[in-house]
């Protein structure tokens, strides 16, 4: 392994790192909260909106991209290009995952 290969496989590892940690903050409801419902609305809609549901939202797609960069770390390390295989079906999850939960999301807040 040369030592580009190293760097690479150590910088993608630190951010599965805080991906990681980034989602158990997010599954605790703790810290800023890394949503686009979030970020885009106003002072006024922030104080009203319900965040638990876009807490967890955020947390399941950080877990799923580190999982992506884990498995990007290890393609790395092992010097196995069959591997970046593994990430597409984790790509296409997120997508989905992120479509499907904010569309459940936004029907919720329309019947509340």
């Amino acid at each position: 392994m040369s030592t580009g290969e190293l760097l690479v496989s150590i910088i993608v590892f630190m951010i599965a790192i805080a991906l990681i940690i980034l989602a158990i903050f997010h599954f605790g409801e703790r810290g800023y909260l890394f949503n686009n419902a979030y970020i885009y609305a106003s002072k006024t809609q922030r104080e009203t909106m319900n965040k638990k549901q876009y807490y967890r939202q955020s947390a399941v797609v950080f877990c799923l991209l580190s999982i992506i960069f884990i498995i990007i770390g290890l393609a790395v390390v092992l010097q196995n290009s069959m591997l970046f295989f593994l990430e597409i079906p984790f790509f296409i999850i997120v997508i989905v995952y992120a479509i499907i939960s904010t569309l459940k999301i936004n029907k919720q807040n329309e019947v509340n």
